[in-house]
């Protein structure tokens, strides 16, 4: 796909971060979109932001049309009735961005269960939903694509986030295994791997943080400033790098100079790297966020 002019979109997590940076993007580009977010402020929000950017001084083409429901990824049925839904208002969908997502900070002893199950089921199994539910009708338009966002921790483990390494090296095999059976089946549908590093999100703000009673409780306020502080990419230019992703229709694409130092970390010396983020954390006096 070279071109996203008078395409359709999908996008989760569409009220902020990433996929407000690809709703702007691909709507300056041509495309229709088909928003969702849990975040009905924040949603609300990033449909303002592209109305705004629209006419003869902004960056979106007037007659992009947008379209917004709020949409919890975990509901299966949710998804495949919003797919279905897109279908009948925009007459075809050629993307899903499979973007939303929430974090957890917490050591394997201090994890609840509860709290494992509410990351997982948004960011893996909210992946596997909508990929699902829109797979067929990408098909049906002869011309589409699956974006699903992993992380550069989905490509090394790190300390107090086994749950989001679970979901996001899930997610890596999961969009692998399928982009390999649609290239085997050359239906005119692919997919990719996305693995950002440290993004300037919200993430960070709405994470949940677990620890045992014995061990120091994170400030979760300075937690997020130290992630926003490490951040160096922004929502806008990500975006922009997993766009030229899809057009050049890599199987994966790393977002940011830390995704490239993570990757070359994980190939050079798998043991090395783990060495090294033990010494990094327990010298830290917050945990990752």
């Amino acid at each position: 796909m070279e071109q996203f002019s008078g395409k359709v979109a999908a996008i989760t997590g569409a009220g902020s971060g990433i996929g407000r940076g690809l709703a702007l993007e691909l709507a300056a580009e041509g495309c229709h979109l088909a928003l969702s977010d849990v975040d009905d402020a924040g949603l609300a929000e990033t449909v303002a932001m592209v109305a705004r950017a629209t006419g003869d001084r902004g960056s979106v083409r007037a007659g992009v049309r947008v379209s917004s429901n709020r949409v919890d990824v975990v509901d299966r049925e949710a998804v495949d009735a919003w797919a279905v839904a897109i279908v009948d208002e925009f007459g075809q969908v050629n993307l899903i961005f499979n973007n939303a997502g929430v974090a957890l900070s917490a050591n394997v002893s201090a994890m609840t269960y509860e709290s494992f199950r509410w990351l997982m089921d948004i960011n893996f199994w909210g992946v596997v939903h909508g990929t699902l539910a829109f797979l067929p009708h990408l098909r049906a338009s002869g011309d589409g694509h699956v974006v699903n966002v992993s992380s550069v921790f989905g490509l090394l483990g790190i300390p107090t986030q086994s749950a989001y390494n679970s979901a996001k090296f899930a997610v890596r095999g999961f969009t692998d295994a399928l982009r390999t059976e649609l290239d085997i089946e050359q239906c005119g549908v692919s997919a990719t791997t996305i693995h950002p590093g440290g993004i300037r999100t919200n993430i960070a703000r709405n994470a949940r943080f677990e620890f045992a009673e014995h061990e120091e409780a994170v400030d979760a306020e300075q937690a997020a400033v130290d992630f926003e502080r490490l951040a160096r990419t922004t929502p806008e230019k990500a975006a922009r790098l997993i766009l030229g992703a899809v057009r050049k229709n890599k199987r994966r694409a790393l977002i940011g100079p830390d995704a490239h130092l993570f990757d070359g970390a994980a190939r050079i010396s798998p043991r090395a790297s783990q060495w090294a983020l033990g010494k990094l954390v327990a010298r830290s006096d917050t945990a990752l966020a």
